[in-house]
């Protein structure tokens, strides 16, 4: 990294210039891989800003590169602490930046060695971000695919479950199924969670047993304590998000959960050719019985 390139802490001011050096990068990164992929910066700022405004607020750490001359943003990190789940939640450089050091100076501060019980990290299969978080300490796990497709209103047949709408004095339930699930819990982002999206808490026989989130523009997570109840709170989820007017939904699923992938093929749902990965310090979570957060910043 030259003398040029100024590496700081971040400011709520440099949010859209990380989003732009995010879609320059993903723009980049997909063109190489041979699954191209282009959208309008507008209409996905406009999507995306409560996600960033969310970010930014509760960073564990964000950090930005610029030139020193003009200002311009090359390249940030960002990381969130969530009960000990220390997770990369961004990674970022300018295509004409990258191999120059820059990624290498970010990654240091937003994902410093030691920091977490476990560290995360939703990956590309990009293989020189993969070399650098091979040395900070993590590796590949699985991969997680993104399924699409276009939700059925057909009322979704819940079985024995009851699906209720969730609220704020829910987020102790949530939170006890999350750790569960995946060993640590996201405590208040759950409440942001609930200002963005509809929540559902399911029950059976009065108790918690799974719970979903879904959104006019996003969706997930969603869990469950018994992996073969996923299909009736995808038929759910499905059912709400063709009521919320989506042309299509997406979903970030793990491929060890072959229950939801399964259904989601049978109900005509499309596996994306790019894939990420899950890398982590050390294996953690039933990932069998889970479906993260889309677009997929954090798990």
């Amino acid at each position: 990294m030259t003398a040029e390139v100024r590496v700081r802490r971040a400011t709520p001011a440099d949010s859209r210039a990380c989003f732009d050096v995010f879609l320059a990068s993903v723009t980049d990164l997909t063109a190489r891989l041979g699954v191209p992929w282009e959208a309008e910066p507008e209409p996905l700022w406009k999507r995306l800003e409560p996600m960033y405004t969310h970010l930014e607020a509760h960073a564990a750490e964000w950090w930005v590169a610029a030139e020193r001359g003009s200002g311009e943003l090359l390249g940030y990190a960002r990381s969130v602490d969530r009960d000990g789940l220390f997770e990369l939640s961004e990674f970022f450089v300018r295509p004409d930046r990258q191999s120059a050091g820059v990624g290498r100076e970010l990654l240091a501060r937003a994902f410093p060695p030691g920091r977490g019980d476990v560290r995360a990290i939703i990956a590309t299969t990009d293989v020189r971000a993969q070399a650098r978080y091979y040395a900070s300490g993590t590796a590949a796990r699985f991969p997680i695919a993104a399924l699409t497709g276009t939700p059925s209103d057909e009322a979704p047949d819940l079985g024995d479950l009851e699906a209720m709408t969730a609220t704020v004095d829910d987020l102790a339930a949530l939170n006890d199924l999350e750790r569960t699930v995946l060993e640590f819990t996201r405590g208040e982002e759950f409440r942001w969670l609930l200002s963005q999206r509809e929540g559902y808490l399911y029950r059976r026989d009065g108790r918690p047993v799974g719970y979903g989130f879904v959104g006019a523009t996003g969706s997930g997570p969603i869990a469950a304590l018994d992996p073969a109840d996923q299909v009736p709170i995808l038929r759910h989820i499905e059912a709400r998000a063709a009521t919320l007017d989506r042309e299509e939904l997406g979903l970030e699923v793990p491929m060890v959960n072959e229950i939801a992938i399964r259904h989601l093929l049978s109900r005509g749902f499309k596996m994306d050719q790019f894939l990420t990965l899950l890398m982590s310090s050390r294996p953690f979570g039933q990932f069998d019985r889970f479906i993260g957060f889309a677009p997929p910043f954090v798990l």
